[in-house]
């Protein structure tokens, strides 16, 4: 039952209008640059005032409160049907409850808005960074020291940590530099023209966990990733032979230009690293 003093409708809508003003002014607080004193505050009272307000309405405006009385006989008679037809039509026609419904709604929506700039602030949808790396057609390939990488710069067997140029820092674009002889690699299909001299290169991030591969055993052919120890074939595409790992390093296609360069062909053909939510 409402308690005595201000209606239960008023206190209610006084309550409700609080809130709304109190949401709106979180989001200009947000969108002004955010003060944590100033937001915690107006978003107590904006959940607070939802919140006693709903006690309120459950209490002096959904329920009647509790009716203890002797049971009558079973039936009814002309006097009761008309004292509920009588109820029933001062519920409908009352609007005060429609009104305070409306503030609910008001309230609810704008602390919706509210909650709506600090989910903007998580940032921009990632798009295809996570499918992509700084590698492109043309790309020179750079050692750590950010020296070109020629056709001559190492021997069969011998292996280096390469960038793209200009991107020595590109920690998603690193590939283990391979050497081996001539004819030793069974490429895939596809694949037969991306080591030029005997040359491959393997995305350096195991597709496991994201550790970096870089332990290359030579008498093996076998990138080893010192994490989990997963094992990849370099002749075979950098197949994983042990270990956790269950995808192949991606490979970079590569070619030598007209100075005796190492470039990329093109990007990878496929994401780097461990699987993601929406791996393609």
């Amino acid at each position: 039952m409402a308690e005595p003093g201000m209606p239960a409708e008023r206190r209610i809508a006084a309550l409700l209008v609080a809130s709304t003003l109190s949401a709106l002014g979180l989001a200009a607080v947000y969108v002004g640059g955010g003060q944590p004193q100033a937001e915690g505050a107006l978003l107590a009272v904006a959940l607070g005032g939802i919140g006693v307000a709903l006690v309120l309405w459950a209490r002096g405006l959904s329920t009647e409160g509790a009716v203890v009385g002797s049971r009558g006989k079973l039936g009814g008679d002309p006097e009761d049907g008309a004292a509920v037809e009588e109820r029933v039509e001062e519920v409908a026609d009352e609007p005060g409850r429609r009104a305070v419904l409306r503030l609910f709604w008001a309230a609810g929506g704008a602390l919706a808005l509210a909650a709506v700039f600090p989910i903007r602030s998580l940032g921009p949808a990632p798009g295809r960074d996570l499918l992509t790396t700084r590698w492109h057609t043309g790309a020179r390939l750079v050692d750590e020291e950010g020296r070109l990488v020629r056709v001559d710069t190492l021997t069969v067997g011998g292996t280096l940590t390469a960038f793209p140029e200009n991107a020595e820092r590109a920690g998603d674009s690193s590939v283990v530099l391979i050497r081996v002889q001539d004819g030793r690699l069974t490429p895939r299909p596809g694949r037969e023209s991306w080591s030029p001299r005997g040359y491959v290169a393997y995305s350096k991030i195991c597709p496991h966990v994201g550790c970096p591969v870089g332990l290359y055993q030579a008498d093996t052919h076998e990138l080893l990733c010192p994490c989990h120890q997963s094992t990849f074939d370099v002749l075979d595409g950098a197949r994983p032979r042990f270990g956790p790992a269950t995808r192949s390093l991606p490979q970079l296609p590569l070619a030598v230009d007209r100075e005796g360069y190492l470039i990329a062909q093109a990007d990878f053909d496929e994401p780097v690293g461990p699987g993601f939510w929406n791996r393609a």
